[in-house]
């Protein structure tokens, strides 16, 4: 992993650092001893969901292609019998790019920027939510027809561009003490990247990861 991203990964994961909470000390050994037990098995779990969450953002931030680590990551976790990602539109609002992401995108105040919200998903599983502004320009026609009338995920499209991914930022935004796993729409970490083609960038992704990626199927 280059040295900004593994920065990255050690700062987010630092937000992950608090302890879980002791178990209550009751009057009766009963009660204490379920306590005890609640709180370990509460700690079980969050040190697992720790562990599978560094696993995933760590591969995230070393890859070129967010959807190609979600296929293998659903395919190893067993999450459908066909684990391909489709990238489901979320209707709303357009999203104006501003001037800091232009300037991030490398173009004028009148070039066009499309916006583009999806829901990654892996079978029934929604593993990710994701906002893509993107040059269209920079695209083939081919690519652009791809991203406005199918499901394919941006990283699948523009895959032939041989994309590079850099990182700008991973937010953690679950935490251990809130104890046990978390539930499958709940969201896990976030991370904001700018995708270049020979040095060109052409699209800007903020992805917000949720509690699905930790589910584990039949393998």
């Amino acid at each position: 992993m280059e040295p900004t991203a593994t920065r990255m990964l050690t700062m987010g994961l630092a937000a992950l650092g608090a302890a879980v909470p002791p178990a209550d000390s009751g009057t009766a050994r009963a009660q204490a001893a379920d306590a005890a037990a609640d709180t370990s098995r509460e700690a079980q779990d969050g040190s697992e969901a720790r562990a599978l969450i560094e696993t995933l953002s760590a591969r995230l931030l070393a890859a070129p292609s967010a959807t190609a680590v979600l296929e293998a990551w659903c395919a190893e976790r067993g999450l459908s019998p066909d684990p391909r990602i489709v990238a489901v539109r979320v209707p709303g609002p357009d999203k104006p790019p501003g001037a800091a992401r232009r300037e991030r995108l490398a173009v004028g105040p009148d070039e066009p920027v499309r916006y583009r919200r999806v829901r990654l998903t892996c079978g029934t599983h929604v593993l990710s939510e994701a906002d893509n502004w993107y040059v269209p320009s920079r695209l083939t026609p081919a690519m652009n027809a791809a991203l406005d009338g199918t499901q394919a995920p941006f990283g699948r499209v523009v895959r032939p561009l041989d994309p590079s991914r850099r990182n700008r930022s991973l937010t953690m935004l679950w935490r251990p003490e809130r104890a046990g796993m978390p539930g499958p729409a709940e969201p896990l970490f976030s991370v904001e990247a700018v995708l270049t083609a020979g040095g060109v960038p052409f699209c800007e992704v903020a992805e917000t990861y949720t509690g699905a990626v930790l589910l584990q199927g039949e393998r």
